[in-house]
């Protein structure tokens, strides 16, 4: 029975779900209370109020009423099948072939292999079956499939491998590649050709403008060179690598997000009748993941961008970014500076030049510190830049070690960081006011410089320190001994450069964003702390804890002791000798358990860190780390066309990279000749914007860039204000 202000509204049986449902909804509704008061009254959770007044308005009474619960659908695939199932995968029969036989779907067979640990990712090959809504109708005229089909089989009999015969495409229609898709189909196509077509208000036709930085950064060749070939297919390795730099330079964050995109309209910036779908893109990243080629593939990059930036590796910054982990999995944790709490998460080591630009990233097996991870970071950068030049790295307190500073000076590298610890103040009649040019900037701080000595006398280091204007005194620590004090706290201080590139790459290009689900068992063999030292530790601090409150009743007893009844030392120990007794018992505990944790070794392997039940795991990192090193070459294609519009934009530092993103999303025309594909951008919201876009395309033209593929050369223009006047059609960006 239900009362409302002493009034009797409603009665039912207790079993009766769909009634208590509607009591609840019909009190919220009529005012009669509020949803806290029901939530409180009935014992139940405001999702399942709101679940309640929804079903209700769907559906009205019946919808309340709970579906009967039964026994679910057992597995399609039982032991006997999977015994079977294993064995016809071992003779080498496709999915479709082996649910054929089965008698289930080939999604089916596919979720059990990789449910049993068996399952690949999908050959290249399974990729000529494209879908229809990414492939278009069917295989177009009879005489064109023919032709094109004689074509590629008398060039796969005289040997020539796709890779290196020259890209030419069977269409003649740029948005009906139905040919090209049918010889996909026959094996005899490993990448369709770029076929552009004369166009108006293409859409984000701007994005066009970092194709010769793209093209520059020798992303396409060393794609080939290391991962050869996605096999026979329409959307090959080079349309996949320019699909996915692309996408980061339009701010498409994830695969999933180019449903919100049409296929068409990014198609016709490839040179495409569509451009790759989510699940297809996700298959060629598999495809590519598959190879564990990753870390070869960045390192090849990192050193072509160092001889081309010689001038910028001379200070190199290090330093770590936490990716949280919010899943389900139960993950290594790492301390998360912005929420100050250790959760689970994936660090990241980055090296960024002088400029603040990524050179490469490392992955932490198992979030360890930086003053760990230096060593394997600075081997990376030697591998990267080479041997011919001294490598001075910066970082935070983070990396503070003075065993690892020696080690490295020794090994021949310079570093510069802040000292940790506490350091007595120095009088502010010591520093004095130093100036210099550097970066074109006039450099001045307050600075006093002396040498230091760790590891008693064997580490000795210089030591500048800056006098802030509120009184903070920031010290810092280098080997270098030729630098002015001035360059040393500017090349410190200026490490927020790397600060703010990860805060960029989080909002702008989604650097923490997961594009891998998969997870991988950890290393066993890992060391990891050992927890018996941290309960060790935890008993010795109860016990001093212990200690200390007793000695405080100690001195009470002492104070307000009697002394016409205890007049000697001794009489008070006497009477108090329960106290000393207890104090020795816990101090001898104390030294026994300080025995025990110098005994109990500070790391054991992960094997015996956890039972059997309670397993820690790590996210697959291939996919992960392929994916940032090409947002890292998107980021330093905006880099290059900043840098060529700089001299040309009063407010470049402030604002360029947006003029620059601003451009990637303006629509433009697209003309095709023999020999060159001209784009003829929109003009931007200012004709101030509009010039510094026109000198850069000036410049880019320069470059004389055919675009990857083809032959076409890439020819780039803004238009005038007037053009656009004159044809209402043309839409500007405002």
């Amino acid at each position: 029975m239900i009362f409302a202000h002493g009034i009797p509204f409603f009665h039912y049986a207790v079993a009766d779900k769909a009634a208590d449902r509607y009591a609840m909804i019909h009190l919220v509704e009529t005012g009669l209370a509020s949803q806290e008061e029901i939530v409180a009254a009935f014992a139940c959770s405001r999702p399942t109020l709101f679940r309640a007044r929804r079903s209700y308005s769907e559906g009205g009474m019946a919808a309340l009423v709970p579906k009967k619960t039964g026994p679910k659908q057992g597995r399609k695939i039982n032991k006997a099948m999977e015994r079977r199932l294993v064995g016809l995968k071992k003779k080498g029969l496709s999915n479709d072939a082996i649910g054929c036989r089965l008698g289930v779907k080939g999604d089916t067979v596919r979720k059990a292999l990789k449910r049993l640990g068996l399952c690949e990712p999908r050959a290249c090959q399974d990729n000529l079956a494209l879908e229809p809504s990414e492939d278009g109708g069917g295989a177009g005229e009879k005489g064109d499939v023919e032709a094109a089909y004689e074509s590629g089989k008398g060039l796969a009999e005289s040997g020539a491998e796709a890779g290196e015969a020259e890209q030419v495409s069977n269409d003649r229609n740029p948005l009906d590649r139905c040919v090209d898709r049918a010889m996909a189909r026959l094996g005899l196509l490993q990448d369709a050709a770029p076929l552009f077509e004369n166009a108006t208000n293409v859409g984000r036709a701007g994005v066009l403008l970092a194709i010769p930085a793209l093209v520059e950064s020798g992303i396409f060749h060393v794609a080939k060179e290391v991962y050869g070939s996605l096999g026979a297919s329409f959307y090959g390795l080079r349309t996949t690598v320019l699909m996915l730099l692309l996408m980061a330079l339009l701010r498409i964050k994830y695969p999933e997000s180019l449903k919100e995109y049409s296929a068409v309209e990014l198609g016709r910036l490839l040179g495409l009748d569509r451009a790759l779908e989510m699940k297809t893109l996700r298959r060629k990243l598999d495809c590519l993941a598959c190879r564990k080629k990753a870390v070869i593939f960045g390192r090849q990059l990192s050193t072509i961008r160092v001889q081309r930036r010689q001038g910028s590796v001379g200070f190199l910054y290090a330093d770590g970014h936490v990716r949280v982990y919010n899943g389900k999995r139960k993950l290594a944790k790492a301390y998360v500076t912005k929420r100050r709490l250790a959760m689970p998460a994936t660090t990241d080591y980055w090296v960024n030049d002088q400029e603040g630009d990524p050179v490469f990233v490392v992955t932490a097996p198992a979030n360890e510190g930086l003053a760990k991870m230096l060593p394997e970071l600075l081997a990376e950068a030697r591998s990267v830049i080479g041997d011919q030049r001294p490598l001075t790295v910066v970082f935070d307190r983070g990396g503070w070690s003075p065993k690892l500073f020696l080690k490295l000076m020794d090994q021949g590298f310079d570093m510069i960081t802040y000292r940790k610890g506490k350091v007595e103040p120095i009088e502010r009649e010591c520093f004095s006011l130093l100036s210099e040019q550097i970066e074109g900037k006039r450099i001045e701080y307050w600075l006093y410089e002396s040498r230091v000595g760790f590891l008693d006398g064997k580490l000795s280091l210089g030591q500048i320190t800056r006098l802030n204007p509120s009184g903070h005194q920031t010290h810092i620590v280098t080997s270098r001994q030729d630098l002015s004090p001035v360059t040393i706290a500017y090349r410190m201080f200026e490490r927020w450069r790397q600060e703010n590139f990860f805060k960029y790459m989080t909002e702008e290009y989604a650097l923490d964003a997961l594009i891998d689900y998969d997870i991988e068992e950890d290393d066993l063999e890992r060391l990891v702390p050992n927890p018996r030292r941290k309960e060790i530790n935890v008993e010795r601090k109860q016990l001093k804890a212990e200690i200390k409150e007793i000695e405080r009743c100690y001195g009470l007893e002492a104070i307000h002791n009697e002394e016409s009844r205890r007049r000697t030392m001794r009489g008070f120990k006497i009477a108090n000798s329960n106290l000393t007794k207890k104090i020795e018992n816990l101090e001898q505990k104390e030294v026994e358990l300080k025995a025990v944790y110098k005994q109990t070794p500070a790391k054991i392997p992960l094997k015996y860190r956890f039972d059997t039940e309670d397993k820690l795991y790590r996210l697959k990192r291939e996919k992960k780390h392929l994916s940032d090193v090409f947002k890292m070459v998107a980021y330093q294609a905006e880099t290059d066309l900043l840098a060529l519009i700089r001299p040309h934009y009063a407010r470049a530092d402030d604002e360029g990279r947006t003029l620059i993103q601003t451009a990637f999303m303006s629509s433009g025309d697209t003309e095709v000749t023999e020999t060159e594909l001209r784009i003829k951008l929109n003009p931007l919201s200012s004709p101030h914007r509009s010039k510094a876009i026109k000198v850069l395309c000036a410049r880019l033209n320069a470059m004389r860039t055919v675009f990857p593929g083809s032959k076409l050369r890439l020819v780039y223009d803004v238009k005038d204000q007037d053009d656009v006047s004159q044809n209402p059609g043309v839409c500007q960006e405002f």
